[in-house]
């Protein structure tokens, strides 16, 4: 598993297992975000086991699943409220780290400049340039 850590508080990583979250735990992450569709992906990686998984070990758990080219305003807006509200660190997954950048991004636009946005996920090969006209707005 790779832990991509966008800030103190906020990681991405592509899909993890039942098995990689106590090492998430072990981390200081206290709430798992998965970004991941269930159709995408083989039953024994889907929510409902990787939630069973992660609260047996007394993490927190929101599903918020997006789908690629099509993130809507809920996912934007949950994904920000998970942030903010949280008690600890943020974890979240998908395929490949990407939504659950795109998703932070969005989340996060007005409140940090776009350089950064774009930048920060950079570090780990996230293209999000061609987010800059929506996170200029705010």
């Amino acid at each position: 598993m790779d832990i991509r850590a966008l800030t103190p508080t906020y990681a991405v990583s592509p899909q993890i297992t039942p098995e990689d979250l106590p090492m998430i735990k072990a981390a200081g992450f206290v709430t798992v975000i998965d970004n991941r569709p269930d159709g995408e992906i083989p039953p024994d990686l889907q929510t409902d086991e990787i939630r069973a998984a992660a609260e047996a070990l007394g993490l927190a758990f929101v599903a918020n699943p997006v789908i690629g080219g099509a993130i809507t305003d809920h996912n934007v807006t949950t994904q920000r409220e998970v942030i903010s509200t949280s008690p600890g660190p943020v974890f979240a997954y998908c395929a490949s780290g990407n939504r659950s950048s795109v998703v932070w991004a969005l989340a996060q636009a007005g409140e940090r400049p776009a350089d950064e946005l774009i930048g920060i996920p950079a570090r780990f090969g996230y293209s999000l340039e061609w987010l800059r006209p929506v996170l200029d707005r705010g």
